[in-house]
């Protein structure tokens, strides 16, 4: 048998083929009028936007929150732009199915993802995405914030935060707190209230705050920090007590309910926020008018009252804004899970 071995011959490029030096300043004129072009085609592009039905993932199951909100803005936003928004959940994975999907989209605008607080949350819990967070995604404007609720079993003698956290001193790593899992919310905002208070609790992950809820109110568990719509109807029945709000400043559903941060702990602040975020290279005009006509549907009266009346507060913020938010909150929940020593399950 002859083997035959093929050799790569190196060829020098030809002149036709050699780039050839422009002067500084011709370069100068070259990138600007690429810049223009880029620029008109991005401005033409948000005039005819959109041209198809809108597409709005969710990385949750039907019937959470991002749902709800889904459901309250995509019907206004299909009236105002003559298309179909579509919802689809694609729940599991802990978001990074649906955010890979959304990462992974055309950049024209038809595809938005209605992500929360653990795209912020995921890039320490999960180190090796297959997205970057930062780089494959332009923010386009917050929808929603909302607190969670520290609630007590009635057997804990506290009435306020500061008695909880004194009663906690006295009783170092013999209260036990519910969550919805490990690097949760409601497990996430209960290590930032341990390490500013300087306490220590032991941590029940449940799959779901509903099966922790149940704990928390047959005794077996002492505490949690639910979303304000999930305890806010038990602290008011009596079965559970309601000490104070995670969020910076007090909730429109339960204004009586201090916050943590008046109460005991300024500075202290943990809420579960919800905005729209689309792919990276999607034009700045296209953005800008996808921000312009969220940011009309989140000021329209019936559509603050619906989200009020479920603890969320309507919020509307500049892409620069949101994106500035999302950098503080990779930064804040990475310090906190690594003090804490969360781990994804």
């Amino acid at each position: 048998m002859t083997t035959v071995r093929l050799i790569r011959k190196r060829v020098a490029p030809s002149p036709c083929c050699v780039r050839p030096k422009l002067p500084s300043t011709n370069r100068a004129f070259i990138t600007a009028a690429a810049a223009f072009l880029l620029g008109c085609a991005g401005n033409a592009a948000a005039q005819t936007y959109p041209t198809k039905p809108v597409r709005v993932i969710i990385p949750f199951v039907a019937g959470g929150p991002a749902d709800f909100l889904a459901l309250i803005v995509g019907p206004k936003l299909s009236e105002a732009w003559g298309h179909a928004v579509i919802i689809d959940n694609r729940g599991g994975g802990s978001q990074i199915i649906a955010t890979d999907i959304a990462a992974k989209a055309q950049p024209d605008g038809h595809t938005l993802l209605l992500t929360s607080g653990g795209f912020a949350v995921n890039v320490t819990l999960y180190p090796k995405l297959p997205y970057d967070p930062l780089r494959d995604f332009v923010p386009v404007n917050t929808i929603a914030s909302g607190p969670n609720l520290v609630v007590v079993h009635p057997a804990v003698p506290a009435r306020s935060i500061a008695e909880l956290i004194t009663y906690a001193r006295s009783r170092p790593g013999q209260l036990v707190y519910a969550s919805a899992g490990s690097g949760a919310p409601s497990h996430l905002a209960v290590e930032l209230f341990k390490a500013m208070a300087k306490i220590d609790m032991v941590h029940v992950p449940y799959k779901g705050m509903a099966p922790g809820m149940t704990d928390l109110l047959g005794g077996q568990v002492q505490l949690a920090f639910p979303t304000i719509s999930a305890g806010i109807t038990h602290a008011r029945a009596g079965r559970l007590r309601a000490l104070a709000v995670t969020t910076a400043k007090r909730s429109h559903a339960a204004p009586e309910i201090p916050t943590i941060a008046e109460a005991a702990l300024p500075g202290f602040e943990a809420s579960n926020w919800f905005g729209i975020i689309v792919q990276a290279k999607t034009p700045p005009a296209v953005v800008r008018k996808i921000h312009d006509e969220i940011a009309r549907t989140l000021s329209l009266p019936d559509v603050r009252e619906r989200m009020l009346s479920q603890g969320l507060d309507p919020v509307s913020t500049t892409p620069e804004e949101f994106a500035t938010y999302i950098k503080s909150e990779i930064s804040k929940w990475a310090k906190v899970i690594k003090a804490s020593g969360a781990k994804a399950e």
